[in-house]
């Protein structure tokens, strides 16, 4: 692996389609897994704890590089399905075991959390997220089993 973070990264940046909400991130990459938390946060909600969400590990499958496994740790239906797609793709691109962690609510954007809300939300959480991982990114030649692609 050519870099480990021994401090967690963590950013915000705003949720896609909300005035006032912000997707805060935190990042810890670690010499054999990463560990990714996300929530949003409103300006008019302060200072209050967020919710609990959902907990998925996610780790590469040497049989099929296609289709990472996963398992739920701990499940919120409201965030279950983001979560483990969000898992599954960084542990597909990273080729390591992923814990993601996730209580994004999406009931302050435009329309209240529309499947296109989501997905642009979607969309920019993975952008960030493997802008941050790509010091671990590993290139097909080179995985965890040691075979090559040839």
């Amino acid at each position: 692996m050519e870099e480990t973070i021994s401090e967690p990264t963590q950013l915000s940046f705003p949720l896609p389609r909300s005035l006032d909400t912000k997707v805060h991130l935190r990042l810890a990459i670690k010499s054999k897994v990463i560990l990714l938390f996300l929530t949003t946060m409103s300006t008019d909600e302060g200072e209050q704890a967020a919710p609990m969400g959902s907990f998925v590990y996610a780790l590469p499958n040497k049989y099929d590089p296609s289709q990472p496994l996963s398992t739920t740790i701990y499940s919120v239906e409201a965030t279950l399905e983001f979560t483990t797609r969000l898992a599954k793709i960084l542990a597909k691109k990273t080729q390591m075991p992923v814990y993601v962690g996730n209580s994004i609510s999406f009931a302050n954007t435009g329309l209240g959390g529309t499947v296109e809300e989501e997905m642009e939300a979607f969309k920019k959480v993975v952008e960030v997220t493997l802008d941050k991982l790509q010091g671990v990114i590993k290139t097909p030649d080179v995985l965890p089993n040691g075979t090559g692609s040839s």
